[in-house]
């Protein structure tokens, strides 16, 4: 007997493997699937400028890194003995407005980089509800906690959207023409902006996706869904773990058990076959170096340490780049 109902996963025809290089940006879902890619060491970088909610952030961020434009004293902000900067997360905040300015710039730097280089670029969006700073009129990633009366809230139209998803695309291709993108949508409810509003929210998230992927438009490239895939995280949450036994005390973010589940689905049909012995081999290892002994002194446990060691300068003879903490 089925007890819960399966979303059909179609099989990337552009599987990931361990030479990909793969950059993951927007909500916090992206930091847990990026997670998942650092346990089993791909190369992977997450949301370098913190985690991004909304897709008109994201693409302000995208055009900043790929145009090399740095940040300036114009962009930034002082606010409870800290500065800020609306593009990005709080996260990244901080007292020492110089250091704060060289950080930025170096992440767009850093970010220009892995943006040419990526083979899979993943992007999960979290929202369509932004606020938009009245004295600028820019719609900015993080509150940062100033005063509410300084924003508008606002939702993003299908059509925004659209417009932002497909600027992303293009911006990337303009210095990585074989980049591939996966989209999906943040399986987080968002219930603060209130039930029916969260589900109005990721309707026009879904709505614009689909509609992107689903037909060619004007840019010299014709992006087809040959090079840019959805992967459903947001239907597996809603359908196939329709409980709140998946759910964080919060109810609202999928726990570890969900995730587990959600990345389960991802790598079986996004990553290459040929890769699941060594991902194997890496979650071996991973598991023994947080192995602790009750007597590490004894014979065992220094035979145990030495096949280990052996296991993983195997795969760094194959694999230099992965390193074990």
């Amino acid at each position: 007997m089925q007890f819960t109902t399966k979303i059909p996963i179609q099989k990337s025809s552009f599987p990931i493997d361990y030479d990909s290089k793969i950059m993951l940006l927007g909500s916090c879902f992206a930091e847990n699937m990026g997670e998942k890619f650092d346990y089993f060491k791909f190369q992977a970088t997450t949301n370098p400028f913190g985690i991004i909610f909304n897709p008109v952030s994201l693409e302000k961020l995208i055009r900043r890194s790929v145009e090399k434009r740095k940040f300036t004293e114009n962009d930034i902000f002082f606010h409870n003995d800290l500065w800020h900067c609306f593009e990005v997360h709080s996260e990244l905040s901080n007292s020492d407005k110089d250091a704060f300015l060289e950080s930025l710039n170096d992440l767009i730097r850093s970010t220009n980089k892995h943006l040419s280089d990526s083979t899979h670029i993943i992007i999960t969006l979290g929202t369509s509800w932004v606020y938009r700073n009245i004295a600028s009129n820019e719609i900015v990633a993080n509150c940062h906690k100033v005063t509410q009366k300084e924003f508008t809230k606002e939702l993003l139209s299908i059509q925004q959207i659209e417009e932002s998803i497909e600027s992303i695309i293009s911006l990337v291709h303009s210095v990585n023409s074989n980049c591939k993108f996966i989209f999906t949508v943040s399986p987080v409810r968002h219930i603060k902006d209130g039930f029916v509003e969260n589900t109005l929210s990721k309707a026009h998230l879904i709505a614009a996706i689909h509609s992107v992927l689903n037909r060619k438009f004007s840019t010299s490239l014709e992006l087809t869904t040959q090079n840019n895939i959805y992967f459903p995280a947001y239907e597996i949450m809603m359908d196939e773990l329709r409980d709140y036994r998946f759910y964080t005390e919060d109810m609202l973010h999928p726990n570890q058990t969900a995730v587990d589940y959600i990345w389960i689905q991802f790598f079986e049909n996004y990553i290459s076959e040929s890769q699941f012995g060594l991902m194997n081999d890496i979650c071996s290892i991973q598991k023994g170096l947080k192995h602790r002994p009750f007597n590490p002194n004894t014979e065992s446990h220094q035979k145990f340490l030495h096949q280990l060691e052996l296991k993983i300068k195997t795969i760094q003879n194959q694999h230099p780049f992965i390193k074990f903490c």
